[in-house]
């Protein structure tokens, strides 16, 4: 079915495969959430970071019902390029992507659900991990600002293979250990952007430059024909900006992100901070990272609720007191 009616392509189907721009989960999750219905399974391939957090905060703004489940992966599963409106080009199917619901413990349910279509989906602990493990953020803000130059003089070259030079691959290799440095905090087993294309491509080499130049599902891949592409608009305020403030939130400083953020800003004219993904905007505003691990795991959180009335069980009395409730993933 091709349809552009919401209601009819939601309704009485099991799993929803969300493959649009991070950048479009808000609205899109504003557009599903009154045809919704208990018990569907929405995977978002890829989340970015953050992004099955996000959703699941829009969904139940918006007066999604209960009984949802929010899944994403850590990448797209297709090494791919639009050719032209319409037309894409598949250079390779990615061997193995890890996935993971909100909360954690509705994974395997999931997979159990799309394994028999998807079979290169796999569980991940949690979706911090798939968060945490979004190399989009590691190979496509970087290379795009810092060959800013080349893209607005309207000359495409191969993204890979000629835009990520070694000293590009030099800043690749900062942005990715800062991302290690992160998942560390929030006790996730991220692995190292080059050890990543030798598990999805089977590339192997002993820097990432080298690894890159021969991955072979990159050959041909051109470059943006402008700033004004995903590599900016989702990247930044979906990768870039949420992994920063991961990194404020634990205490730890991630000062070439910081740096290509504030260049984006800068080359755009954009604020992607305010657009972007942060802990606040998803949910998640005034947790510490125990707070945030629970949450990715359980679905619970703490919310207060100042001045709630109790009454004694001896006297009848009515007093107040301070309490906090613990929300999961189907509260209102």
């Amino acid at each position: 079915m091709v349809s552009s009616d919401m209601e009819e392509v939601l309704d009485g189907v099991r799993v929803i495969l969300v493959t649009v721009p991070a950048s479009a989960h808000r609205d899109l999750a504003r557009a599903m959430a009154p045809y919704l219905q208990a018990g569907q399974i929405i995977i978002l391939n890829p989340g970015r970071t953050l992004g099955a957090v996000e959703f699941q905060h829009v969904l139940r703004e918006n007066g999604a019902p209960p009984g949802l489940t929010v899944a994403e992966t850590e990448t797209f599963i297709f090494a791919s390029r639009r050719v032209e409106p319409g037309v894409s080009r598949i250079n390779r199917v990615k061997r193995k992507v890890h996935l993971a619901a909100l909360p954690a413990y509705r994974t395997a349910s999931v997979l159990r659900q799309v394994r028999h279509v998807l079979p290169q989906f796999v569980a991940a602990a949690n979706v911090l991990e798939t968060g945490l493990s979004n190399i989009g953020a590691i190979f496509h803000p970087a290379p795009t600002l810092l060959n800013a130059g080349w893209i607005e003089s309207a000359s495409q070259f191969d993204y890979y293979h000629q835009g990520i030079t070694r000293g590009v691959a030099r800043a690749l290799e900062r942005v990715d250990e800062e991302r290690l440095a992160i998942a560390e905090s929030y006790r996730v087993r991220a692995v190292p952007a080059r050890r990543w294309l030798a598990a999805v491509y089977g590339t192997r080499a002993d820097d990432l430059y080298t690894a890159i130049q021969r991955t072979r599902a990159y050959g041909g891949l051109k470059s943006p024909a402008s700033l004004e592409h995903r590599y900016v608009f989702e990247d930044v305020p979906m990768s870039l900006v949420p992994l920063a403030d991961l990194a404020r939130a634990a205490g730890r400083s991630a000062p070439v992100m910081e740096s290509l953020i504030t260049i984006a800003c800068a080359l755009t004219g954009v604020d992607w901070v305010k657009k972007g993904r942060t802990l606040s905007s998803v949910g998640l505003g005034g947790m510490g990272v125990e707070e945030i691990i629970d949450f990715v795991k359980v679905g619970l959180r703490k919310v207060p609720h100042p001045q709630t009335r109790t009454t004694s069980s001896w006297n009848g009395e009515t007093v107040a007191s301070d309490a906090e409730a613990f929300m999961g993933p189907d509260a209102p």
